[in-house]
């Protein structure tokens, strides 16, 4: 049995960031699930408070380690199993795809989370539509500006980043599950859906997918 065990939630878009990359450098690992919406949500429990006060998931437990926040795991990743690299070799190209990994997991993702919904509709009293309209621009602005990024860029191949996958294809995929599963019109943006099919056609990308998780309905 392996050592590392995740902590995740089938549908969580971090989670998703994270098991992408731990296939594509073909690391074994052992899923244990943490349900967010059950029982008034498994991460408000102490046991794991203790991992995560954030009470957020992912974390990855690697022997007596426990990492929280996607892109710092799949940084320590990065750094413990180099091969096959997420980051391209010059610092100027590492910049362009952490700049493109960041805009979706700090400025799209973070407002259209489980947490800031349900704010939205216990809280706020925010009723679907409006939490959909919430939704829908957030997603839209930042699609926006992404497809423009990356259907101007010369940089850009196959994935977000020349012809092979990485950090940034890593962050593209489970938030454009996620538009889709908001019904977020993706006509506009070509780019973005055409690399994301170019990432599904890989094992790495379409064994993480929500619905092939142990915890999924």
């Amino acid at each position: 049995m392996t050592d590392i065990r995740l902590y995740t939630y089938w549908r969580s878009t971090a989670a998703y960031r994270v098991r992408i990359a731990l296939n594509l450098k073909s690391v074994e690992y052992t899923s244990i699930p943490v349900h967010l919406v059950r029982d008034g949500g498994e991460q408000h429990k102490p046991e794991f408070l203790e991992l995560n006060p954030q009470r957020l998931v992912p974390v990855l437990s690697d022997g007596a380690a426990d990492i929280s926040q996607s892109l710092a795991i799949i940084g320590y990743l990065e750094e413990t199993y180099p091969d096959p690299p997420l980051l391209p070799a010059s610092p100027l190209e590492r910049a362009r795809v952490r700049s493109l990994a960041t805009a979706i997991a700090c400025d799209i993702h973070p407002i259209c989370n489980l947490r800031v919904l349900q704010y939205l509709g216990g809280k706020l009293g925010a009723d679907d539509e409006q939490r959909s309209a919430w939704i829908h621009h957030w997603i839209g602005q930042g699609f926006d500006a992404l497809e423009k990024r990356l259907s101007e860029d010369s940089a850009t191949g196959t994935y977000c980043h020349g012809e092979q996958p990485g950090l940034a294809d890593i962050c593209l995929v489970p938030q454009v599950y996620n538009a889709d599963r908001f019904g977020c019109d993706m006509k506009p943006y070509p780019t973005i859906r055409r690399i994301q099919h170019a990432c599904l056609d890989l094992a790495g990308f379409r064994d993480a997918v929500p619905e092939s998780q142990i915890d999924a309905p």
